[in-house]
This record gives C-alpha cells, sequence and structure tokens, in this order.
C-alpha cells in the first residue's frame, strides 16, 4: 500500500496509472457492454457525426467507431501482456544460463543475444508474422521474441550482482540448489528491475501491434484494431480527419500511459535512487 501511495505520489507514475487504468476498464468494460455490433454495416450511418447515438461518430461503414475503439482495446492489452510474459520468462532464462553455464557456453549465448538485442522489435515481430501467418497469438509471440534480448540484458547485471552477493555464496556454502536460490534469494532483489521492465515492453508491443496492423501483418481483418483502423482510415484523411485521429491518440496514449508508469516504478522502487527523491 504504501508503494502505491509513493507511485501516486509521483507525476509520471500517476499520469501512467491514470492511462493505464483507463486502458484496463476499457478492457473489461469490453466484455460487458459494447454499444453497436461492429461486424454489421449500416449504410444509412455512413460518415455519422458525433451524437447521442454515435459518441465518436461512424466510419464509412456505418460502424459505430466508439464500440470499435472499445473492442480494439482487448488486441492492445492481449499482446501487451502476453508479448511482456514471454519476454520476461525467456529473458530471465536466457540470463540465468549466461550467469550459471560453464565460461565458453555463457560466453556464445552472450554473443547471439548481442546479435539479437540488434535487431528492433518490429523487425523480428514482421519476420515471424510474415513465416507463420499474421494472428493475434502469432503477433504476440513475435513481439515476445523480439523484446526478449532487451529483457536479457536488463536483467544479466542485476543477476551477476545477486548471484555473487554475500547471502548468495552463505547459500551455496550451506548447499542449497539452484531453484532455490533463484527464487529465495536472486529473484526477490531483482523484481523492481524486472517490473520496471516489463511496463516498458508492454508499451513497445503496444506500438508494435499497432505497426503489425497497420501494415496488414498483425490481427485478422475481422477483430477490430487500432492499427488495421488506422490504417483503413489514412485515406480520409483529408475529408474526415477526426476519424484518425481517435485511434492514433489512443495508440500514443497507451505507449506514454506504460513508459511513464515505468518511469514511475523506477523511482519508488529502484533503491540507488533513494537519496534523489
Amino acid at each position: 500500500m504504501r508503494t502505491i501511495t509513493r507511485l501516486l505520489r509521483n507525476p509520471a507514475g500517476l499520469i501512467g496509472s491514470a492511462l493505464i487504468t483507463i486502458l484496463l476498464v476499457t478492457f473489461v468494460v469490453s466484455f460487458i457492454w459494447v454499444p453497436y455490433d461492429t461486424s454489421k454495416v449500416d449504410p444509412a450511418s455512413s460518415w455519422a457525426p458525433v451524437s447521442a447515438q454515435h459518441w465518436l461518430g461512424a466510419d464509412k461503414l456505418g460502424r459505430d467507431i466508439f464500440s470499435l475503439m472499445i473492442l480494439g482495446s482487448r488486441v492492445t492489452v492481449y499482446i501487451s501482456l502476453g508479448a511482456a510474459v514471454i519476454a520476461l520468462v525467456l529473458g530471465v532464462i536466457i540470463s540465468a544460463a549466461i550467469v550459471y553455464s560453464r565460461y565458453s557456453i555463457a560466453v556464445i549465448i552472450e554473443r547471439l543475444t548481442d546479435v539479437w538485442i540488434a535487431f528492433p522489435t518490429l523487425v523480428i515481430a514482421i519476420i515471424i508474422v510474415t513465416a507463420f501467418g499474421g494472428s493475434t497469438v502469432s503477433s504476440m509471440v513475435a513481439i515476445g521474441l523480439g523484446s526478449t534480448p532487451v529483457v536479457a540484458r536488463t536483467i544479466l547485471p542485476e543477476l551477476r550482482r545477486a548471484a555473487s552477493a554475500d547471502y548468495t555464496l552463505l547459500s551455496v556454502a550451506s548447499g542449497a540448489k539452484l531453484p532455490w536460490l533463484l527464487w529465495w534469494h536472486i529473484f526477490p532483489t531483482i523484481t523492481p528491475t524486472l517490473i520496471v521492465r516489463v511496463t516498458q515492453i508492454m508499451g513497445t508491443a503496444a506500438l508494435a501491434e499497432a505497426g503489425l496492423s497497420y501494415l496488414g501483418l498483425g490481427t485478422p481483418i475481422s477483430t477490430p484494431s487500432w492499427g488495421r483502423m488506422l490504417s483503413e482510415y489514412q485515406q480520409y484523411i483529408y475529408t474526415h480527419p477526426g476519424v484518425l485521429l481517435i485511434p492514433g491518440i489512443a495508440i500514443v496514449a497507451v505507449i506514454i500511459g506504460f513508459n511513464l508508469l515505468g518511469d514511475g516504478l523506477r523511482d519508488v522502487l529502484d533503491p540507488r535512487l533513494e537519496g534523489v527523491r
């Protein structure tokens, strides 16, 4: 509770928490209430203005934009959370393998990670999705794999520091096994770093998902996505710019929210910044 209070007192943490809370509330609402069926075309409502019937107006096909935005939040949350979990699990495994493997093997793994991290997440995601086909799951896995080396490189120094700490060496001398060391001694010390990195990865995942959908490589056409809305509405930028701004603002807000939340968590959780606060 104290940590949450300190987070909300932090300007970045407060703004980031507010933006992500709006995203999560929208995500939950999408399973409870959606004003219109977005799979149906209503020519009579084509380009309907903002009104009590259509809170954000309607697009060329007469689909309610507010309903599309609500449903599109599902893809953003699914992929952001799923990609972050994949990157976190694989990143921890790779970092642990580098720290606890024999020197020759550790060097090989570390060099491969360096090569891996040289490729932007979106480029890796495009390659994987192109090879295996576009879907929500494949996009999630692709973005997660693209973000894995970033997590591994972030955790590695912390893991090395924790592995050589006195309390860890004493546990080894007492006969503690590697799983015990990782779970009870090492992971608790690197948890703040993991939390901050995960929030940043979720922002990257949201951007990558929007990019994939914009290029037509992400979720299926039948699944509403903010990135696909940008792609479909860009041709109307001069005649109906409002429909393009709505998903664009939502994507930017989510990315800013995750990054500000990560900054706020870093300020609150990182003990090295204790004297700076």
